[in-house]
């Protein structure tokens, strides 16, 4: 009997967990780290951190689960993406970790737009520079820390690098690699073109390989260290939206995975790349062979509700904030609220971009409000429901939903409504790590493929149905979209007047 186990190098924690071959969880653990902020807009952390927790997450869960570690059939891979690792000749980090959150790239997007040109690149990656992805990190590197540069042999990113300490080989997915817009989206691999206008020796980069292919096996000191079996296979897996997006069977045209946590992301599967000219939406490739996927991104969606919450009623639990919203009819009495709380990157890539309620009445309440809180997130999401629409994906049968915050039936409610389309959730709840395991289950033969293996162990366990409001919210909608281009002039002139 084969177990599966999937490892996902997250920003704050590194998680393993095993599945049986059935697809149902056995035993989850997570090892926790924090990251550093050594100067405002930036983010690191050192690679050893990865190790250290999974390390640590990989013996206890073997522990809780009893099973044998000769029993574990392979290992699929997840993680933060963008992530920059440095490594020398001999495989040592070279400097801390500079992570996706990271921000103190703006003049290198610049650079690669200039040297590229915008348009080119989207047409090459499907994406626009933004600070977030790796490409622009490099080039900092180059720029700012040239004795550390001179020293670079191989680029990972953060769960590659942990792939290296348990196989020993330098490999990296092709989702992943498809985040560091290095990559020709069509070609499904690194771009000549991109690397030689950018002066990036292509030696560097790791073989890229498919979600579910094996790229190595664990070597005899890292299964002394972690308690696996040497010579267990270890697959591609797939950076953790992609990954997620196995996780809850969003592998499949037509099927959207929605899933709201501090940020909010929209994800849909696709047979071809598709590219929105302006780079709006990220387009990469998928953790599933020979399938692109669309993404949208809202940086605050659940921490939208959390910063509202912890400001207005701090002592106040959610359920107990959230059930006077049920009273309030939609639209909030002409209230609005704009989640731009930290900036936006889908549709808006404005770091400058903040949040407001707009229409604020003396009849407005507390439950006024917080509808408005839940109602301006799901207009915030459906700009990317509409972006994907513009850019020729004009199939969407269901939305599958996941993240804490789809537990508010209210708040499933006014996604559906909002969006128009049936909101369902599933049987899994592990998301990236449970679609890493997946990975490895098909690696290993005991699915056929990736949608067959979705199929077989995803169930659905909940529907909620776009109902009367939806005619209503759609005529608000077009309010809700003048919102920002009305009130960014006064965002610019904030940031001038605060710096």
């Amino acid at each position: 009997m084969a177990f599966f186990m999937g490892i996902d190098v997250s920003t704050t924690a590194t998680k393993a967990l095993i599945i049986d071959p059935d697809g149902e969880v056995v035993a989850v653990a997570s090892s926790e780290y924090a990251y550093e902020t050594p100067r405002p807009m930036w983010a690191e952390q050192h690679p050893y951190l990865w190790w250290t927790a999974t390390v640590d997450s990989i013996r206890r869960v073997l522990a809780e689960s009893g099973v044998d570690p000769a029993d574990i059939g392979g290992i699929g891979l997840t993680g933060q993406m963008h992530g920059l690792v440095l490594l020398d000749e001999r495989g040592e980090v070279l400097r801390p970790a500079i992570l996706w959150n990271d921000q103190r790239t703006a003049a290198e997007c610049d650079e690669i737009r200039a040297r590229l040109g915008k348009d080119r690149l989207i047409q090459i990656t499907g994406n626009d520079a933004l600070a977030g992805f790796t490409a622009p990190k490099i080039l900092w590197v180059r720029n700012h820390e040239p004795e550390i540069f001179r020293r670079v042999r191989h680029i990972l990113l953060p769960k590659d690098y942990v792939r290296y300490r348990l196989t020993g080989e330098f490999a990296i997915d092709k989702a992943d690699g498809a985040g560091t817009i290095l990559f020709d989206l069509r070609k499904r691999d690194w771009s000549a073109e991109v690397l030689n206008a950018l002066e990036i020796d292509p030696e560097w980069l790791p073989p890229t390989f498919e979600g579910p292919q094996i790229t190595g096996r664990v070597t005899p000191d890292a299964a002394e260290e972690t308690g696996l079996r040497a010579g267990t296979p270890v697959v591609a897996g797939g950076g953790d939206q992609s990954a997620q997006a196995v996780g809850v069977g969003a592998v499949e045209p037509g099927v959207v995975a929605l899933t709201l946590g501090t940020s909010g992301v929209v994800f849909a599967s696709t047979q071809e790349p598709f590219i929105e000219p302006q780079g709006r939406l990220h387009s990469f490739c998928h953790a599933v062979p020979g399938r692109w996927h669309l993404m949208g991104v809202m940086l605050s969606a659940g921490g939208s509700l959390r910063w509202y919450r912890d400001t207005v009623a701090p002592v106040t639990d959610f359920d107990t904030l959230l059930r006077p919203a049920g009273e309030v009819s939609p639209g909030c009495e002409g209230l609005l609220f704009l989640p731009y709380l930290t900036g936006e990157r889908t549709p808006y890539p404005d770091p400058l971009a903040r949040g407001a309620f707009v229409g604020l009445t003396v009849r407005h309440t507390l439950a006024h409000m917080t509808r408005a809180v839940l109602e301006g997130v799901a207009f915030g999401l459906r700009d990317s429901f509409e972006l994907m629409k513009e850019s020729g994906l004009t199939e969407i049968t269901q939305v599958r939903a996941s993240g804490g915050g789809v537990r508010s039936a209210l708040w499933r409610q006014i996604l559906a409504d909002v969006l128009g389309a049936e909101l369902v959730t599933v049987n899994t709840t592990e998301g990236a790590a449970y679609g890493a395991a997946l990975l490895a289950a098909v690696g290993a033969g005991v699915f056929p493929d990736v949608p067959s293996a979705c199929s077989a162990v995803i169930r659905i366990t909940g529907r909620t149905v776009p109902g009367p409001a939806a005619r209503f919210y759609n005529e608000m909608y077009p309010l809700y979209r003048k919102l920002y281009p009305a009130l960014q002039p006064a965002f610019q002139e904030i940031a001038r007047l605060i710096a």
